[in-house]
């Protein structure tokens, strides 16, 4: 995606993000990318910190392709990095939202 100097931040998928996920890539940025050294830095485990990154990456994604945020997603992901949720049982729940979802839209 290219945006030009004159586009608006909040035009950009970036500037869509909320304070947390923000400093979340601050943080990745200026740790060079490596994910053990943001772990330290929040103090939680490789594993969790490759999920939040995971979830921003799809959020991301969505953002740039012009799609709204589902929230479902959100909350999902959110159980799922606090260790109440497991990823498994999240993909199932968030499939079976996006199925709901879609009977409604016929």
């Amino acid at each position: 995606m290219q945006t030009s100097a004159t586009t608006p931040a909040a035009q950009h998928p970036l500037g869509a993000l909320d304070e947390a996920d923000l400093e979340f890539v601050l943080r990745f940025v200026l740790a060079s990318g490596s994910l053990k050294e943001v772990a330290r830095g929040y103090g939680v485990s490789y594993p969790t910190i490759r999920a939040r990154l995971d979830r921003l990456i799809t959020r991301l994604q969505g953002l740039a392709a012009g799609r709204r945020p589902d929230p479902m997603d959100g909350l999902l992901a959110d159980l799922v990095e606090r260790g109440e949720l497991s990823a498994t049982a999240a993909r199932a729940l968030r499939d079976l939202h996006r199925q709901q979802m879609e009977r409604k839209g016929e």
